[in-house]
Parts: C-alpha cells; sequence; structure tokens
C-alpha cells in the first residue's frame, strides 16, 4: 500500500458509513462494461463539489487488489450487476490527487517533475524487474515487442 500505487480504500469506506451517502456504482457497472474496449477511456467531470473525489475513491476501492472491498460494497446497486466479482479487487491501481501533488510541489510548473519522481519511485518497488534505475519519466518510447 503506498502513497498512490494502492493507496488505502479509507476514503470510499468514510463516504459508505456516512448518513449523506447515495449510491453512484452504476458507475462501475459503466466502467466494467467498457473493460477491455476502444471506450476505456473515460473522464469524469463533474462541477465543483459534486463527488468526483467520492467516485475516484469508490473506484479504487472496488478495482484495488490490495484489499478485499466486497463488505464495503453490501446492498449496493453494483453488487447485483454480472460483472461485479470478476473485477472486484483484480487490479493495481495509481490514485493521483492532483490537488494534493500540487500542494507538494512549490510551483505548478514542478507537477510533472513531482509525479515523475515519486510515482517512479513507488512504481519501482513493486515492479523493479520492469522499470529501469535509469528511467526518470513515466512515459518511456519502447519498440513494440
Amino acid at each position: 500500500m503506498g502513497l498512490y500505487l494502492n493507496p488505502t480504500n479509507k476514503g470510499f469506506e468514510i463516504a459508505r458509513n456516512s448518513k449523506i451517502y447515495v449510491d453512484k456504482t452504476g458507475l462501475i457497472q459503466y466502467v466494467n462494461s467498457v473493460l477491455d474496449t476502444e471506450q476505456r477511456f473515460i473522464c469524469i467531470s463533474r462541477p465543483r463539489r459534486f463527488g468526483k473525489s467520492m467516485a475516484a475513491q469508490m473506484l479504487l476501492a472496488y478495482y484495488c487488489r490490495a484489499y478485499d472491498s466486497g463488505k464495503l460494497f453490501e446492498g449496493l446497486e453494483i453488487e447485483r450487476d454480472d460483472s461485479f466479482w470478476r473485477h472486484l479487487n483484480q487490479y493495481d491501481v495509481l490514485f493521483l490527487d492532483m490537488q494534493r501533488m500540487l500542494s507538494r510541489t512549490k510551483a505548478p510548473g514542478g507537477l510533472v517533475d513531482y509525479l515523475q519522481k515519486a510515482v517512479l519511485s513507488e512504481l519501482r518497488e513493486v515492479y523493479a524487474d520492469y522499470i529501469r534505475p535509469e528511467e526518470t519519466e513515466l512515459v518511456v518510447a519502447r519498440t513494440p515487442l
């Protein structure tokens, strides 16, 4: 469990335990339906204070392999979907909170450098066999296999 790779699912647990929680797990059903398709790139765009962070925390809790989040989704809409168990906690998740990252840099121009350094550091811990020590950028041009 890191800051960026497979961070805690506590954010969704807190939201789920709140009295004002509204079930938005239909989003998971949609994401599951477009996995491994050309439509798999999704932008969750909402006005300020309309649940983007909660939606991101929910997706993290659902997909992240570092946890067993089944109980967090008991009784919610997604639990009744055929795809629920197939994708629950099956993936490594990179969770990038750009607002938090920006607060850790001295200027907006340092955001990309900070992101690359911090995320690569965590990825190297888990994927040392795949990420060369000399790589300093997340996007590296490679010849296809």
